[in-house]
Formats: C-alpha cells, structure tokens, sequence
C-alpha cells in the first residue's frame, strides 16, 4: 500500500500533462488551446503541405521528464514523415521527424527533464514557452485546396 500512495502523485502528474495538451496534441506542462493555427498549401497536383503552429509551455519547477507532440492527420500522403519544429525566441532549438502510423496517427516523445548520472544533477532540456511547428503532407482533396 505504502508504494502505491508514493507512486499515485506521479501517476498524477503524468496524466495531468497527458490530457492538458491534445490539439495535434503538444505535450510539454500546458497548452493553450485558443492558439492553434493551421493552413493548407498545396505542393503540386496530388499533395499539400498542411502546417500547424501552436504553443508549448514548460513551467521552471516542472518535475514531469517527458513530453510528447501527438497527433492524426487526415487523408495523409504516402511515405511522408511529419517534421516537428520547436523554436524558442525567433530560434530553433529541436526538430524531429517521425513516421505517420498505420491508422494515420503520430508521436514524438522526448526529454523535458534529464538526470546527470555522473552528479545526479537534474538538467532541464526544456524550459519556458516555445512554439511548435507541425508539417504534415496530405492528399489533395476539393475542401484542401
């Protein structure tokens, strides 16, 4: 019983920051939802370059060490990965790029939290507010275009 009351806050916590974020879900501490932005530009005949720009916000006594970007894409093209940008003051600090899964989902897991195992010193990778650019390409369709 004694280790399931000291686990329970953090499963907590986890799961606060797992449900706050979720709109092409942007998983860091909180997200605003009012500030998400996406437009369609077509490439070519058969494909668009759908973008979706949002924010992420990593409080300077978070604890939690992961974060996570998620999201579906609609009518994805083939053989796409989706391309994660994070940039913080006009700069870029982190891009990924991650496979499109079979039933038209994405993830990127990362470290907001890292231990030094040398000092035990906690580093934190991510802090502060940050914007969050998501590229996706996508079929072509009447309504895209």
């Amino acid at each position: 019983m004694e280790k399931i009351t000291k686990t329970l806050p953090i499963l907590a916590a986890i799961m606060t920051i797992a449900i706050l974020l979720n709109p092409s879900s942007v998983m860091g501490a909180t997200q605003i939802p009012d500030d998400v932005t996406t437009t369609v530009t077509p490439l070519n005949d058969d494909v668009s370059l759908e973008k979706t720009i949002t924010t992420m916000y990593i409080p300077k006594d978070n604890t939690l060490p992961w974060g996570f970007v998620k999201g579906t894409i609609d009518d994805p093209a083939e053989r796409y990965p989706v391309i994660i940008q994070f940039i913080q003051n006009d700069e870029p600090v982190h891009v990924a790029q991650v496979n499109v899964n079979g039933d038209d989902t994405y993830e990127y897991k990362f470290r907001v939290l890292n231990v030094d195992h040398e000092t035990g010193e906690t580093i934190k990778v991510f802090q502060g507010e940050y914007v969050v650019k998501i590229f996706k390409v996508i079929n072509n369709n009447i309504e895209t275009i």
